[in-house]
């Protein structure tokens, strides 16, 4: 792609037109802004960027910080989309979009306050916007409103009977709340909704294990790793379910070619460590359980080991498993 910027700012200024720019300006901002287009359609973000800051540099456009936002926010620079929403706002007060846009990246942030502040804004404008509630309601669960979370989902899917992410968060809240047959139908029309998402299954076979349907939990999480065979919640759930209902050849099994796929998984080879010493395997529980500390020494094991056990030969005393 042909570097424009040297060529760009030589000329003269001309007169000024009624925006305040002149219009060799004005054809320089369009060059940049487009030039930063096409650089992002084929992917060359960093280029794109470059065009943006520099047609952004010569006028302030609501378009083209949506533009350089969306890189941003691709990027995970949270602070920089910030503060790019801050000026799309600026701009335009009134803009439902860019005001939900702000909300969101504040939520990623945790700036729940403002989150639920632009959602208020964006809900006195336009009361029938779903998406409004939907992040509000995100925003309450977040600060354990649970009931006030659960009342702005209701509304959401009052208004668009399709909405699955609103009948997903509505289960998660529920079952938060120990409410797991009253979670059970929403999570039912998620996956109605969306036969193919990974995540509906598994919080269904979350929901029946705690109702202590063990066989029904089961066959959700091996629906799970039908759709993705490299879940590795889904591992981890059915092979402790598999080592709960006392079969650990099944369970060892299962971690053998989660860790044949994956060597650096710790927590699978804690888990066949538990499958192991439920068959009496004391050895290989050993060996298991070192290698998932070496892996991560930050995780739980390690930490259960942490001023209880002066070495691994001793572990079991202090009931590792």
């Amino acid at each position: 792609m042909v570097n424009i910027f040297k060529s760009l700012f030589g000329n003269s200024s001309g007169g000024k037109e009624e925006n305040g720019l002149s219009k060799q300006e004005e054809k320089n901002f369009d060059i940049l802004k487009y030039d930063g287009i096409r650089a992002q359609r084929i992917g060359q973000t960093a280029y794109a960027a470059k065009c943006f800051h520099e047609a952004l540099a010569i006028q302030e456009d609501f378009e083209t910080l949506n533009y350089l936002l969306g890189i941003y926010s691709q990027q995970d620079q949270l602070e920089e989309a910030l503060e790019l929403a801050n000026r799309m706002v600026a701009l335009e007060p009134e803009h439902a979009v860019a005001l939900l846009t702000r909300a969101n990246i504040s939520f990623m942030l945790e700036n729940i306050t403002d989150t639920i502040n632009d959602c208020n804004h964006v809900l006195e404008m336009e009361a029938e916007n779903t998406v409004g509630w939907f992040l509000r309601a995100k925003a309450k669960k977040h600060e354990k409103d649970l009931f006030g979370a659960i009342a702005d989902l209701t509304r959401a899917i009052e208004l668009k009977e399709d909405f699955t992410g609103a009948y997903l968060l509505r289960a998660e809240i529920l079952m938060e709340m120990q409410q797991m047959k009253e979670a059970l139908p929403d999570i039912e029309k998620a996956i109605e909704l969306n036969p193919e998402e990974e995540t509906n299954y598994l919080l269904r076979g979350k929901i029946h294990q705690a109702l202590h349907q063990l066989e029904t939990a089961e066959r959700e999480f091996s629906e799970v790793l039908e759709l993705n065979p490299f879940n590795q919640e889904a591992i981890l759930l059915l092979g402790a379910l598999k080592i709960e209902q006392n079969k650990p050849d099944e369970a060892i099994e299962l971690f053998d070619e989660a860790i044949e796929n994956d060597p650096s998984f710790a927590k699978a080879y804690s888990e066949r460590g538990r499958a192991k010493n439920l068959k009496g395997d004391k050895e290989g529980a050993l060996e298991d359980v070192k290698k998932a500390v070496e892996l991560n020494p930050e995780g739980e094991e390690a930490q259960k080991f942490n001023g209880r056990h002066s070495n691994f030969d001793n572990m079991y005393k202090g009931g590792i498993f």
